[in-house]
C-alpha cells in the first residue's frame, strides 16, 4: 500500500497489498476521514495538519476492511459499444456504428450512428450525450427558472462523480452529464432540484416544496437514483 503525501514523497506500508490511497492534508478536519473516490477507484484520507504519519498509517489498517468493502461495490468500467441500447435524455436508442460513414455521431430515429474506427466510439458517444444534454438540461431549466421568476444563467456540463448538479450564487447551474442516461423523470426530478436552488440555497422545507411544485412526482426520480445512480457512474 503506498500513501501520496501533499509533498509528493511517498512511503510503504504493507506492499502485498499493493493499493495506493489518496492523502488530503487539511487545515479544516479535526479528525482523519475516510471516503472512496468513485471516479478513481481510490480511497481518500484526509489527515488533520497536525496529524502524525503514523496515526494516518495506524487509521488506514484499522479500516481495511472497509475500504476494500467499498471498493468492491464500485461498478467496473463499462464502455458504450456497437449494439448497445442505452437511455439518451430518456429516449431509448440504439448504439450503431457506421465506420464507413464521415459524419461524426448522428441520430436516426431510435438508432445513435457513430462514425470512424472502433477505437473512438466509446469517446465520441460520450462527446455526443455531453453536447446534447448541454442543449436540454439548458432549455428545461430555463423553463422552469421562469416557472419560479429566478433567472438562470448558464448550464455547464461536468465529468463528476461526487455529485449529479449543482446550482451557484451566480445563478449558474452545472450537471453531470451521466445524468442524461437516466429515464427521463429522474431528469426531471434533478433538473426541478436544482432549479429550486436558485429561490433556496438550502434544503428547508420551502425548498422541498419548491421542487415538488416543479416535480410533483420527484421522489420517483430521487429514489431511482439512490438505487441506481452507481450504474452511471460505471461510464468513464
Amino acid at each position: 500500500m503506498k500513501i501520496t503525501l501533499l509533498t509528493g514523497k511517498t512511503f510503504d506500508i504493507q506492499e502485498e497489498v499493493g493499493m495506493d490511497i489518496k492523502v488530503v492534508q487539511s487545515t479544516a478536519s479535526r479528525k482523519l476521514i475516510l471516503r472512496i473516490d468513485a471516479k478513481n477507484h481510490m480511497p481518500v484520507l484526509t489527515v488533520p495538519r497536525f496529524c502524525s504519519r503514523k496515526k494516518a498509517v495506524s487509521f488506514v489498517n484499522e479500516n481495511m476492511d472497509w475500504i476494500l468493502e467499498n471498493l468492491q461495490k464500485l461498478p467496473d468500467e463499462k464502455y458504450f459499444s456497437d449494439g448497445e441500447t442505452i437511455s439518451l435524455l430518456g429516449q431509448e436508442v440504439v448504439i450503431c456504428h457506421c465506420p464507413e460513414a464521415r459524419r461524426g455521431v448522428w441520430l436516426d430515429g431510435n438508432k445513435l450512428c457513430v462514425s470512424g474506427g472502433a477505437e473512438f466510439l466509446h469517446r465520441r458517444v460520450r462527446d455526443y450525450i455531453k453536447k446534447a444534454a448541454q442543449q436540454e438540461f439548458f432549455r428545461l431549466s430555463k423553463e422552469l427558472a421562469d416557472k419560479i421568476g429566478c433567472k438562470l444563467n448558464d448550464v455547464t456540463i461536468k465529468d463528476t462523480k461526487s455529485r449529479w448538479g449543482s446550482c451557484s450564487s451566480l445563478n449558474n447551474i452545472n450537471y453531470s452529464w451521466r445524468v442524461a442516461l437516466a429515464p427521463k423523470y429522474v431528469i426531471e426530478y434533478l433538473i426541478a432540484h436544482e432549479v429550486s436552488h436558485l429561490k433556496h440555497q438550502d434544503h428547508s422545507d420551502e425548498f422541498w416544496a419548491c421542487v415538488c411544485s416543479l416535480c410533483p412526482e420527484w421522489s420517483k426520480g430521487y429514489s431511482w437514483l439512490k438505487r441506481h445512480g452507481k450504474e452511471l457512474y460505471a461510464y468513464p
